[in-house]
């Protein structure tokens, strides 16, 4: 599983917060753990508006990186911001995202092609957030036109199918199941990822759910996601999966975690 660490986000009110007060500690603190939890990708999103978004992505990316060397997801709602703050980072790491919506790929991926940089593409266009699997996988290979016109392999591609709310779905998972099952056949070597806390919105007891849809979306194709990496319980449970889906020869990274501390009883 490929993880996306979740907690500098300025969404979140402490580390909205901490961007306010320019309070570096906290956010290098932030990125210390969830490297030490193993993230692949640290993501840094401020949430900020677009007129001081670049200036506070950069001085968020300068604390991360002078505390860890796990590349940073720079995560925008604006293809123009993230055009411009991604090459301040030292190393290729993740943009996130891109969609069918506007002419953001077209921002993007000539940027990013003769690049090392990967890219999270959401299945949502003009219309929004298609209803359907046919209609998702309609903006999917959208997409993937759009990817191949620039040179853009699949294999740098993280495909977000859009998890949404159970609690509003009419058929459990099995259209985003459906929509996971299809790339995953299409494309053996993208990667699915989404954020796995979305299910669960408005329910009680969320961590029991986001398990419960983390095991099935792995069968269904995810290995790349968007948690909190600090979380034990959920990255124990990810990591028995790798091995119960046989991608874990004998075990030896679900035992390697536990004996690193990851998850199981606190040492």
């Amino acid at each position: 599983m490929i993880i996306i660490g979740e907690k500098i986000n300025g969404s979140i009110p402490s580390v909205a917060d901490a961007i306010a007060r320019r309070d570096a500690e906290f956010i290098k603190q932030r990125a210390i753990i969830q490297a030490e939890a193993r993230a692949d990708f640290i993501d840094c999103c401020a949430s900020v508006p677009e007129i001081e978004e670049v200036e506070t992505m950069k001085w968020m990316i300068d604390c991360i990186q002078e505390v860890t060397d796990v590349p940073i997801a720079v995560d925008s709602p604006s293809a123009n911001v993230l055009k411009e703050v991604f090459p301040y980072c030292k190393r290729p790491g993740l943009i996130n995202s891109v969609s069918g919506e506007g002419n953001k790929m077209d921002i993007l991926f000539p940027a990013i092609a003769d690049t090392k940089w990967e890219v999270v593409a959401l299945c949502s266009d003009d219309k929004g957030i298609p209803k359907t699997a046919g209609d998702r996988l309609r903006v999917f290979h959208d997409i993937m036109a759009k990817a191949k016109e620039y040179g853009i392999a699949p294999n740098r591609i993280h495909i977000d199918p859009l998890i949404e709310m159970l609690c509003t779905s009419e058929d459990g998972i099995a259209m985003v199941e459906e929509v996971m099952h299809t790339i995953r056949d299409e494309y053996p070597t993208i990667h699915i990822t989404g954020a796995v806390s979305n299910i669960s919105f408005n329910l009680p007891a969320r961590k029991l759910v986001n398990i419960g849809f983390t095991c099935l979306a792995m069968k269904a194709g995810l290995d790349s996601a968007i948690f909190d990496p600090t979380n034990r319980d959920l990255l124990g449970v990810i990591f028995a999966t790798e091995a119960l889906l046989g991608n874990d020869d004998y075990c030896m990274e679900y035992i390697d975690g536990f004996r690193d501390g990851l998850y199981g009883p606190k040492k």
